[in-house]
């Protein structure tokens, strides 16, 4: 019988195959007391397998195929560094010492301990990377038992008789590897969301998958025809004959489609009417600019640095650690502008397990972002004087996270003239930069015109003006279903922007998850927008829908869907 699974959509694109299941990653671990005197043998056990773990990783990095994504990479560098986290490496063995725990007991306690820290955290993307966490321990228990990782082995080498999909509780961003020397033609986890490095490596390897399936691994057998409908999210179970026909029409329609997209890479991103525009990435990590650069991007719109200062066993990354950086990201990008955004964290991205301690009760509206670095004005110049060291190599612009009041913003500046009068005392070069404030805050939307009286440019960070405009945490289950780009009130608040923008000649961008997604581009493009920086993947599918726009005619049909009750649905009947 014919039924289907609904997840979340995060990697386009129609896969058909037979299921293959993975049991649930977490293996039974057992729980025991050891004696006095078997306390240090037992530390050295858990020491070696964390040990074999890293060297496992790293041997994974070392014969990477050239073709694997930058993002795979980096990945397994956030699994390396969690692996030598000193929360981690310490509990466990605190819990060995002082409760007399077996090393997998005291592991699992260990997880749990810092799991309810990521719990408690605002930000989506960070939450997620608690599945991170939760990988690596997996891995380390493993070869505590001695036990085979949970994805088969199915090489190139082998061909079976019709294409696999692989059916898992979740997968590590080392098990994706097989995707790239193996049959599996998609997956289906039963957990991540739309920020899992599941998701990301998903998109950056162009695998069709769907996250989120939360009830597949009850419902799918081993063998059952299964389609993935990537561009919906939904996983079809046993398709009819004529289900099936339908999908394998669409497969080849997405096949060709990917190539034409393909050719559309070096095209420059101009309107049927003329307008250009420009397609940026957003990146994490310093490395990440050839991967930009090979999907199109025209520059970075958005290098998010906190996940230089996250994660780390010792004090935060310096001056000359910082600069070399942001150098590294500059001249990745050969010569093309890059944005690097000021550290946005505080208290619902805390930096270690003291600070998670620190928790306000509401800690999207406390002490973070740009709120955070004018009150560490020390810290603060430091990223400053870093970020105008590496500007001496390319061009690049600040970008300040969560800015609200006037007073704020004369307080930023005065920081940045600081930190140049500090390298001009110590005689080093620094560059010119642009900079710039994120709209991410009803106040600042509101108060646009003040805001350009101080900037060069303005990035709208949508996902948090949605957040804060509409009372919605987004990562409440209970609520996340009213979090909507088509209100009536956040599309009034980017209209505002962008105009106003456009009337005094400064550059405004969209950074948000609504700039890569293909459905707002004609809107956007209609309001005015003329710069767009989303994940790399992205820019393709986003440039060919410029492609085939004629943005002077969108501006009309634009104003009536931001003036309407109801924007989805005129968004839906299309101009």
């Amino acid at each position: 019988m014919t039924f289907a699974i609904h997840g979340l959509a995060v990697s386009r694109g129609i896969a058909i195959g037979r299921a293959v299941l993975v049991s649930s990653s977490r293996i039974e671990v057992q729980h025991y007391f050891i004696a006095a005197t078997e306390v240090q043998a037992e530390i050295a056990r858990a020491r070696m397998a964390r040990h074999a773990v890293i060297e496992e990783l790293q041997r994974l990095q070392t014969e990477m195929p050239h073709d694997a994504p930058a993002e795979l990479d980096a990945l397994l560098d956030v699994h390396l560094m969690l692996l030598q986290d000193e929360s981690l490496v310490h509990g466990v063995e605190q819990w060995i010492r002082e409760r007399l725990y077996n090393a997998e007991w005291a592991l699992t306690t260990q997880l749990e301990a810092i799991s309810r820290q990521f719990d408690e955290m605002e930000d989506e993307y960070l939450r997620e990377r608690k599945a991170d966490l939760e990988q690596v321990v997996d891995r380390i228990l493993r070869h505590l038992k001695g036990v085979a990782g949970p994805v088969p082995a199915v090489h190139s080498g082998t061909t079976p008789e019709w294409p696999l999909i692989l059916v898992a509780q979740d997968l590590a961003p080392a098990d994706m590897l097989h995707f790239k020397t193996s049959v599996f033609a998609g997956f289906v986890t039963a957990v991540g969301g739309r920020t899992s490095h599941t998701a990301i490596v998903a998109r950056s390897m162009d695998i069709p998958a769907v996250v989120g399936a939360r009830a597949a691994g009850q419902l799918v057998r081993p063998d059952d025809w299964l389609i993935i409908d990537g561009n919906a999210g939904v996983v079809i179970v046993d398709p009819s004959p004529a289900i099936l026909a339908e999908y394998e029409d669409r497969q080849r329609e997405h096949a060709l489609e990917r190539e034409g997209l393909e050719l559309l890479r070096h095209t420059p991103a101009v309107t049927m009417d003329g307008q250009s525009i420009e397609l940026l990435a957003n990146i994490e990590q310093p490395g990440d600019g050839p991967a930009a650069l090979g999907a199109g991007a025209q520059g970075v719109g958005l290098f998010r640095s906190e996940f230089l200062f996250m994660g780390r066993d010792g004090p935060m990354p310096g001056e000359e650690e910082q600069y070399l950086a942001y150098r590294q990201a500059v001249e990745g990008m050969q010569g093309r502008p890059v944005t690097i955004r000021t550290i946005d964290v505080g208290a619902d991205k805390p930096l270690d397990r003291a600070q998670a301690r620190e928790y306000s009760l509401n800690p999207a509206l406390g002490l973070r972002a740009i709120r955070w670095s004018l009150a560490d004005p020390g810290m603060f110049r430091t990223q400053l004087r870093a970020v105008l060291r590496a500007a001496v190599h390319g061009p690049v612009s600040l970008l300040f996270p969560m800015l609200a009041h006037q007073r704020e913003i004369e307080q930023t500046l005065a920081q940045v003239e600081l930190a140049r009068a500090e390298l001009d005392a110590r005689g080093m070069a620094w560059g010119a930069v642009q900079l710039g404030a994120m709209i991410e805050i009803p106040a600042a939307a509101l108060m646009v015109r003040m805001f350009l009286r101080y900037f060069d440019f303005l990035s709208i960070g949508t996902n948090d003006l949605i957040q804060y405009t509409l009372a919605i945490d987004r990562a409440d289950e209970a609520v996340a279903h009213l979090y909507d780009p088509l209100h009536p009130a956040v599309l009034r608040l980017v209209a505002e922007v962008i105009a106003e923008g456009q009337r005094q000649g400064k550059n405004i961008c969209v950074c948000g998850e609504v700039a890569g997604d293909v459905g707002m581009t004609r809107l956007l493009l209609g309001l005015g927008l003329r710069s767009f920086s989303m994940h790399p993947a992205q820019i393709l599918t986003v440039k060919q829908e410029i492609l085939r726009a004629d943005a002077g005619r969108l501006g009309a049909w634009a104003r009536q869907v931001v003036l309407a009750d109801d924007p989805a649905a005129l968004l839906a009947a299309g101009p």
